[in-house]
């Protein structure tokens, strides 16, 4: 990994040096060609392989550098199926090669790419390649905002039966809401009690209009821009505002930031109360529920408009790199691939910066 300076330095030896002996090797590179080995290069996963390195027991394992690079490439195509990836390696060399495999009979059966999967996914590897690749450039900067949205996620899996869970403030002498334990308890311990099976979401759109789904719902955070930092995927019934302690703790440890902006669905009195804690400033537009709607000061309408990016990368991550396409099932191998199309977009995001 490098730090911003050093992200300028790879970028430089990437066009100069890079492209063009790939080039001379593999012909010429279409932009997808390009694309892949930016975000290789930028998230360098061959920095997270020691886990996975054989120690001389048994048959030697298909190299997961190269399982890891075409699941990388399955977000940066946005190809909708494993299957598709594997047709796509074995027809087009060029890929082929970039993913690490020279001969077509050097690729690994479809299982093989089921297992590697199952393992990255419990493992949380992109997911932890991505936090050290935002750790390690945004560590010791200051991000101005972090903006905070949720977004459906289909599932191709059986919804769960359970009970809706109350969000309503207890009553004296009831148990504590979620929120309320929330403030009290460390990230691990959030984390643990969030649910996640496949269920049934309900949730307004920009336009108003009520949006219902079956799967999961992500919840991400993003900075200025529209770079991923943290994100989490829980049941899609979870109501936006039980995952922003979770997600405000989780960012904290990667980026330090002045502001934290989120929509009328994050107005509680906790989630303002975690941001005072981290020392940010909290600028979330006001749920009037009963009583009039408190209005924003000039100065924080145009701080607020900001907020949009995080909408912008659950939008890109839709519509380009895997969001539409979730065969996976099971909350943790759902959140594995769509954490490989937010690397991707982590990793081009950060590249265009330098433009």
């Amino acid at each position: 990994m490098t730090t911003m300076a050093g992200l300028g330095r790879l970028w430089n030896s990437i066009q100069t040096w890079l492209f063009p002996m790939l080039e001379d090797e593999l012909g010429e590179l279409d932009d997808k060609h390009r694309e892949f080995v930016v975000v290789c290069e930028t998230c360098a996963p061959q920095t997270h392989m020691d886990t996975y390195r054989w120690v001389g027991n048994g048959c030697p394992p298909n190299s997961r550098l190269a399982l890891c690079k075409a699941f990388i490439a399955k977000a940066v195509w946005d190809f909708p199926t494993t299957r598709d990836l594997i047709d796509a390696v074995r027809h087009r060399p060029t890929l082929r090669r970039l993913c690490g495999w020279e001969t077509r009979k050097d690729i690994p059966s479809e299982s093989t790419f089921s297992r590697a999967f199952a393992v990255f996914a419990e493992d949380e590897l992109p997911q932890r390649i991505q936090e050290a690749l935002i750790t390690e450039q945004y560590g010791d900067k200051i991000a101005g905002h972090i903006s905070r949205d949720g977004t459906a996620i289909h599932g191709r899996e059986k919804a769960a039966k359970k009970a809706p869970t109350p969000r309503t403030q207890p009553a004296e002498g009831a148990e504590p809401t979620r929120l309320q334990r929330q403030l009290q308890r460390p990230l691990n311990e959030n984390l643990a009690d969030l649910p996640r099976d496949c269920d049934w979401g309900t949730k307004k759109d920009s336009k108003g209009k009520k949006q219902t789904w079956r799967g999961f719902k992500l919840h991400l955070d993003a900075i200025d821009g529209d770079i991923p930092v943290s994100w989490l995927v829980t049941s899609a019934s979870l109501h936006d505002s039980q995952a922003a302690i979770p997600l405000a703790q989780m960012s904290a440890a990667r980026v330090t930031r002045l502001y934290d902006l989120a929509d009328a669905a994050y107005d509680a009195k906790e989630i303002r109360q975690i941001s005072e804690r981290l020392g940010h400033v909290a600028l979330i537009d006001h749920n009037p529920r009963r009583g009039e709607k408190r209005e924003f000061a000039p100065a924080e309408v145009i701080r607020y408009r900001q907020r949009s990016s995080a909408e912008r990368v659950n939008s890109h991550l839709h519509d380009n790199h895997g969001g539409r396409h979730v065969r996976v099932r099971g909350a943790v191998k759902v959140a594995a691939h769509l954490s490989f199309g937010l690397l991707v977009i982590a990793a081009e995001q950060l590249l265009r910066l330098l433009s």
